[in-house]
């Protein structure tokens, strides 16, 4: 047993590693994961490693120590609540996270300095997400260091700054583009991140508040980690080196997909959702490499029912098989009969182990959201993609995976904003077999080679364990 009900209680055991350090993710699916993986990857270069799992989603998984061969454990965190928020009140949630985890997080932390130093190590650092800068403020006060994890790109990570400090003008009227530094191009105000648009008046003020804060403190920090693979946005991260010590780390994916150096990583270790993964391999295994179109709008985005019927209606319409993950929370959006009426060349499931899916030889494309957990996912493994933006950093994400990297497209939406069921067929024929597909899959095929090596990604990891074990 792994973990303990009372938020202050560690389990003990002997250590034999180098320096401890925590790490505390928020509570979403797409900011686990990579936070895990990076946590996996300190604990194998042999930092004794505690994940401080949310007590809000404590009950949904099962979290154990997969890799016997170092140092992670995973300890529970209170966050206010004991099972999934109501987070319709924005501001009365984000109160309650921040109170009960920083009273938590203290208790956590002064058990550490209280407790026999060989057996509970005191914590060197705390590694937290990056929504959470008043985490720095917690443990400064508890001396320890503090460093957040961005799981946002540096391109958007460099927008959310400039709007931070003020300097990030949106035009209104006028000029419909934006320049920034180390940005190769200029920006329109449809590839911004929707929170900072006019479309982010849609948004309560505090979620908008949550993204811009990220960086109220950074260089306060010890450094910046960052789920980015260096030579996808060299500029950015050097412009961003001015400002706070940045390391990029990424691309946060099982080892299995990239190096292979880790035994047995093989998933990330937990799944809020209930995958279906024997049925989509068992169903892939039986279709042409490279003729299947994965389609999967990521494990928080609601589609309009719409513009479901309009995805569907390009899926059935296209003549190429299919594989389209809609959450049970989606399915009554789904167009009367769709399932019965294409099963002959699509499936059609809830969840499903996506890196396994994207890694099979039968998948020709990738119709996404254009998150940035699914984009590094397929670029480590060559997959090109159609881009359909849905909120927040996706639509910044869906202009560097056209402009500036080449492997993919991006739909257009029409004049009424609205991305038709032909122009979204128009884009997967483009993707598969146009006349830029050879060249996407060459450039696909070249990234995916560059995340393999990972070189500075690597570097940055070890230099990062070797400067914490040494530290007096």
């Amino acid at each position: 047993m792994v973990m303990e009900n009372n938020e202050a209680t560690i389990l003990g055991r002997t250590i034999t590693r180098g320096a401890h350090v925590l790490v505390l993710p928020y509570a979403l699916q797409g900011h686990i994961n990579p936070i895990l993986q990076f946590a996996k990857r300190l604990a194998f270069k042999g930092l004794k490693v505690t994940i401080l799992v949310p007590s809000s989603i404590s009950h949904q998984a099962s979290f154990q120590n997969k890799h016997q061969s170092f140092d992670l454990e995973f300890v529970r965190i209170f966050d206010g609540y004991e099972e999934e928020p109501d987070k319709r009140d924005v501001d009365a949630y984000l109160h309650r996270l921040r109170t009960s985890t920083s009273q938590s997080l203290s208790d956590i932390l002064d058990h550490y300095k209280k407790n026999n130093q060989e057996l509970h190590p005191t914590p060197k650092m705390v590694i937290y997400d990056s929504l959470m800068p008043w985490v720095l403020d917690v443990v400064k006060k508890d001396g320890c260091e503090g460093a957040p994890f961005f799981t946002q790109s540096c391109v958007v990570n460099s927008i959310y700054y400039h709007v931070s400090q003020g300097e990030l003008k949106i035009p209104i009227t006028g000029s419909n583009v934006v320049s920034l530094p180390a940005i190769k191009s200029l920006l329109k105000v449809d590839d911004l991140p929707s929170f900072v648009t006019s479309a982010g008046q849609a948004y309560p003020a505090a979620a908008r508040d949550i993204v811009i804060n990220q960086f109220s403190n950074v260089k306060e920090a010890a450094c910046l980690f960052v789920n980015t693979l260096d030579k996808l946005e060299i500029e950015v991260i050097e412009w961003m080196e001015n400002i706070c010590p940045v390391k990029a780390i990424g691309p946060c994916i099982p080892s299995k997909y990239l190096d292979n150096q880790i035994p047995d990583d093989i998933d990330y270790g937990l799944s809020l959702f209930e995958p279906e993964t024997n049925a989509c391999i068992q169903w892939l295994n039986a279709r042409e490499s490279g003729s299947v179109v994965y389609v999967s709008m990521g494990s928080m985005a609601s589609l309009q029912p719409d513009q479901m019927k309009e995805i569907a209606m390009a899926l059935s319409e296209c003549n190429r098989f299919f594989l389209w993950v809609v959450r049970t929370s989606e399915e009554n959006k789904l167009p009367l009969n769709f399932k019965e009426d294409t099963s002959e060349k699509g499936l059609i499931v809830n969840w499903c182990s996506q890196l396994e899916v994207l890694a099979h030889k039968a998948i020709g494309c990738f119709v996404t959201h254009c998150g940035w957990n699914s984009t590094l996912e397929a670029i480590s493994l060559g997959v090109p993609m159609v881009g359909l933006p849905q909120w927040s950093d996706q639509a910044t994400n869906a202009k560097c995976i056209e402009d500036y990297w080449g492997i993919g497209v991006r739909v257009k939406p029409n004049e009424d904003g609205f991305v038709t069921g032909e122009e979204i067929e128009l884009c997967i024929d483009e993707v598969m077999e146009g006349e830029s597909a050879k060249e996407m899959r060459e450039n696909a095929k070249k990234w995916k080679q560059i995340a393999i090596e990972g070189h500075t990604s690597a570097n940055n990891i070890q230099e990062f364990v070797t400067k914490l074990q040494f530290a007096t």
